[in-house]
């Protein structure tokens, strides 16, 4: 499945990411006997995930969702099952991420100039030019980021959570406090809780897992297997397109989404221009697929949208929902779409409000 043939399921599972806050949800290892530290304040731990910029490290992320995605093959991490990333950073803004993909791998490399993304299926490199001070993060690379995932997540929910410390862990044989955000009791969500696991040295989380309503086991976590602390080879900060590689730019991949129907369908879903609805947990992320779009869906889209969906109707109109563990997408059949870490219900009373 090449970018020219994203399919609707596929942009529904990045809606899923965005809507929950969540960014992409791993399993992590490394875990063993809980260390002894001194007591911290929860409100401590909170500022720390906030503020923390890490210096030079190297790791490997372990995945493992229980989200009920089902397969995309441009999104692996997203999909249910086992999966895995690399990172590093020299901790001055440049860094290297490699998330492989089956038999292929995506690796991004930012130079402290140059944003570099290379797929290795199809042997094409996006380049983009930015100053190591006004570096647009990579979204892939990010989100194979504990730090990152942790930050989204507490700066979205702190303010509609009850926040505490509940005892420690070890992650990637490190000491860490295990700071945990409940939603308030009038959030409509479908998280029960998000657990974060702080460096209690390194004061970087190094660990995020999610659980929802009714079950007893997280629906899925990010965290390190492995992680190397201290200046990496500079040589993993360059980057050389590949003999024969096709090079481009993020405009001239742009207008290519333009004059494709299904990746207009993507972008739309995707929310690029989103209107928010709610605060906290329970906010719902709405957007219009262009009627040319929903006309021209390819059938391998459509056969996925009815696979993974169910037809529903009401006082909004008629559509169909995809739902997981941790969010849920109304698709309006006119084009209107809502999505969220909630109910179903909480979308059918917001979608009317999507223009």
């Amino acid at each position: 499945m090449n970018n020219r043939k994203v399919t609707l399921a596929a942009a529904a599972a990045g809606v899923v990411a965005g809507a929950a806050g969540l960014g992409l949800l791993a399993m992590p290892a490394g875990a063993g006997q809980p260390p002894t530290l001194p007591d911290v304040s929860a409100e401590s731990l909170v500022e720390q995930v906030l503020t923390s910029e890490p210096g030079a490290f190297g790791g490997t992320v372990q995945v493992d969702n229980k989200l009920g995605l089902p397969s995309i093959a441009e999104i692996p991490q997203l999909a249910d099952g086992k999966h895995s990333a690399r990172i590093w950073t020299d901790g001055n803004g440049r860094f290297r991420a490699a998330l492989p993909n089956g038999q292929s791998e995506q690796t991004v490399v930012h130079d402290g100039k140059t944003t570099w993304s290379w797929n290795s299926a199809d042997n094409e490199v996006t380049k983009a030019e930015r100053g190591a001070d006004e570096r647009k993060p990579d979204a892939k690379a990010d989100a194979a980021n504990p730090a990152e995932a942790a930050k989204q997540v507490v700066g979205l929910t702190k303010e509609f959570s009850d926040i505490s410390v509940d005892g420690t862990a070890r992650v990637a044989n490190r000491a860490a406090y295990e700071l945990v955000l409940t939603p308030k009791a009038s959030e409509k969500t479908l998280i029960r809780e998000v657990r974060i696991a702080v460096d209690s040295e390194l004061k970087m989380p190094l660990r995020v897992a999610v659980l929802t309503n009714g079950t007893s086991e997280p629906a899925g976590m990010i965290g390190f297997s492995e992680i190397n602390v201290g200046p990496q080879d500079p040589k993993l900060f360059e980057f050389t397109p590949p003999a024969q590689a096709e090079v481009t730019t993020p405009e001239a991949k742009e207008r290519d989404r333009d004059r494709s129907p299904e990746l207009g369908l993507e972008q739309a879903l995707q929310g690029e221009n989103p209107q928010v609805f709610g605060t906290g947990w329970d906010t719902v992320v709405g957007a219009r697929i262009p009627a040319e779009a929903m006309a021209q869906v390819p059938a391998e889209a459509q056969g996925l949208v009815d696979r993974f969906t169910k037809k529903v109707s009401g006082s909004w109109g008629s559509g169909k929902v995809f739902t997981t563990k941790v969010a849920t997408i109304l698709i309006a059949d006119d084009g209107r779409v809502a999505a969220g870490a909630v109910p179903e219900q909480v979308l059918f009373d917001t979608i009317g409000q999507v223009k």
